[in-house]
């Protein structure tokens, strides 16, 4: 499939669907295969063999026939069918939340931010969903709402590090360096080659006035491939506003 060899993929995954007809993954991956090939009638197909193995009123035919008709670039369907899974599963998040991914990621995000919700309120324990939601919520201008779900998604899993780039994120935009220093240094923690987590942890520090600190943290993110422009740009400020502080010192 990778190569591009739809047809023989798909020989080989007939194949094996004769022997094992209720494998679900191999089932799966034939779907998107045939839809990636244009076949969307057989992936069509397909998908209703998928809903005889799994239990009544599973989401996941659902799914699979609306990631066919995205692969075919029919993206309205695509959506009506994720929606659909929504709906013939009342509890089940998978529908809510692949349905906000994908509309998110194709830059709809006032389509993605209400699925998104339902999503989490599904499951609340999904660090994940909560940080797509965050995400969502900021790019709309809904700073509030965006803090929110990133703050429920470090209470629902407090590894799970997006959120803290998330809330440092917002930090920076309302210029809290203080909260955003929290975040920057909990996310290098537990990720310390992240190169532009040491850029906003040294903006932080600079906005502080611990320019040692600043100086510090520049050096590791240019070691680790930060963004060469960036870091230009803070070693500037840097050197700007220790001048500054020697002449009031003077003063």
């Amino acid at each position: 499939m990778d190569r591009g060899d739809y047809a023989d993929a798909a020989r080989m995954l007939r194949a094996h669907l004769e022997q094992h007809p209720k494998a679900i993954a191999e089932r799966q991956l034939l779907i998107r295969v045939l839809a990636a090939s244009g076949q969307l009638g057989e992936a069509r197909e397909e998908t209703e063999h998928l809903r005889k193995v799994l239990p009544e009123g599973d989401p996941l035919p659902y799914i699979e026939l609306g990631h066919a008709f995205e692969l075919s670039h029919r993206y309205e369907e695509a959506l009506a069918l994720y929606d659909a899974a929504t709906e013939v599963a009342s509890n089940d998040p998978r529908g809510p939340k692949t349905g906000g991914l994908r509309a998110a990621r194709w830059g709809e995000v006032e389509l993605a931010e209400p699925r998104l919700k339902e999503a989490a309120r599904r499951d609340p324990a999904d660090a994940d969903t909560w940080h797509a939601l965050g995400l969502v919520r900021a790019q709309l201008g809904d700073i509030e709402g965006a803090r929110k779900a990133y703050t429920l998604g470090l209470r629902a899993d407090p590894q799970a590090v997006e959120n803290h780039l998330g809330l440092a994120s917002l930090a920076v935009q309302l210029d809290q360096p203080g909260v955003a220093l929290r975040h920057y240094t909990a996310l290098l923690r537990a990720r310390p080659r992240f190169a532009p987590g040491y850029l906003g942890r040294s903006w932080a520090l600079l906005r502080l006035g611990r320019y040692d600190e600043a100086e510090q943290a520049l050096d590791r993110g240019a070691a680790l491939g930060a963004n060469r422009r960036v870091v230009a740009r803070q070693r500037q400020l840097l050197q700007h506003l220790r001048k500054a502080a020697e002449v009031k010192e003077k003063r």
